[in-house]
């Protein structure tokens, strides 16, 4: 596959899968959209082999073939998929690091064993890998104001975090009918939510206040991650404000149904959806424009 291809499919499997964030990255300048679109790509790719039907063993197969794949790949070897040569090409890019992609692979890997965590420590230990370090690997795409790279660096991953923990509260049905459940066995216990209550087709009030615990957690990822979104370059902030705005509304349509994540699946409607896109979208085309012209002038 061609590597103008393989961007191309990156976008298409991020426009099909995520509706939110995709609509944010239409805000970037087009030269940084393609990067975001190979990183989530790759991201998607894994995730897909993850949730797969079949035996764990054959996914376990599938991710070794994956990561064996990628390693030749960033070593300069042709390989045949369909994501990789977009991704490749973004790390070389970018100089993303490899201990980053290390550890969102260890976590796809734990899907296929891990299925409860004991307490918000241990989940925490899982979503280092499975999105704080999908913030970090976007910080270089998105590109830091002169001498703020390592203070981007902690609001980036609690972005992930907040991001990741948002989905986890919205599909707690769906995860189940993985066989996962992400909120914390301690935190089901202190609130007295058997976990064949998670299969009811309405919430119990236990569940709810369940939720609007664990909403409270996400919101105060949210707020750690707010500081960093001025350390971004100016081309990038519209962007990560919007996506900031699509997933916290997320939580906001929870809180909105009483914490009931069970009724229905919590999404942000459209409308609400095309207002945020158009409230950014004047501040993303200045930005655009002044990054261009700086550009022309550099020699």
């Amino acid at each position: 596959m061609t590597l103008t291809a393989s961007y191309e499919w990156c976008r298409r499997l991020h426009a099909r899968h995520g509706r939110s964030y995709y609509l944010a990255t239409m805000l970037l300048p087009e030269w940084k959209r393609r990067h975001v679109h190979a990183l989530y790509g790759f991201a998607r790719y894994a995730d897909e082999i993850v949730d797969a039907f079949g035996a764990p063993d054959g996914r376990a197969e599938a991710l070794d073939d994956l990561a064996a794949r990628l390693g030749k790949s960033l070593a300069g070897d042709p390989v045949e998929d369909p994501v990789l040569p977009a991704f490749t090409h973004t790390v070389r890019s970018f100089g993303i690091e490899r201990a980053d992609i290390d550890a969102f692979l260890r976590s796809m890997r734990a899907d296929l064993t891990v299925t409860r965590y004991d307490t918000y420590v241990d989940l925490l230990g899982y979503m280092e890998g499975s999105a704080a370090v999908i913030g970090t690997m976007m910080l270089p795409v998105l590109e830091t104001v002169a001498g703020a790279e390592r203070a981007a660096r902690e609001p980036a991953r609690e972005l992930g975090l907040a991001f990741q923990l948002t989905n986890f509260l919205r599909d707690v049905a769906e995860d189940l009918a993985r066989g996962r459940v992400y909120l914390p066995q301690a935190d089901l216990q202190k609130f007295g939510v058997p976990e064949k209550d998670l299969a009811l087709p309405t919430a119990t009030a236990a569940l709810r206040d369940l939720v609007a615990f664990e909403s409270g957690r996400a919101r105060a990822h949210y707020r750690r991650a707010l500081a960093g979104v001025r350390l971004l370059t100016p081309s990038s902030q519209p962007c990560v404000r919007a996506a900031y705005e699509l997933y916290g509304g997320i939580l906001a349509e929870i809180a909105a149904a009483g914490y009931d994540v069970l009724s229905r699946r919590a999404r942000v409607p459209r409308r609400r959806r095309a207002t945020i896109f158009a409230r950014h979208l004047l501040a993303a085309s200045a930005a655009g424009r002044a990054e261009r012209r700086v550009t022309v002038q550099v020699p």
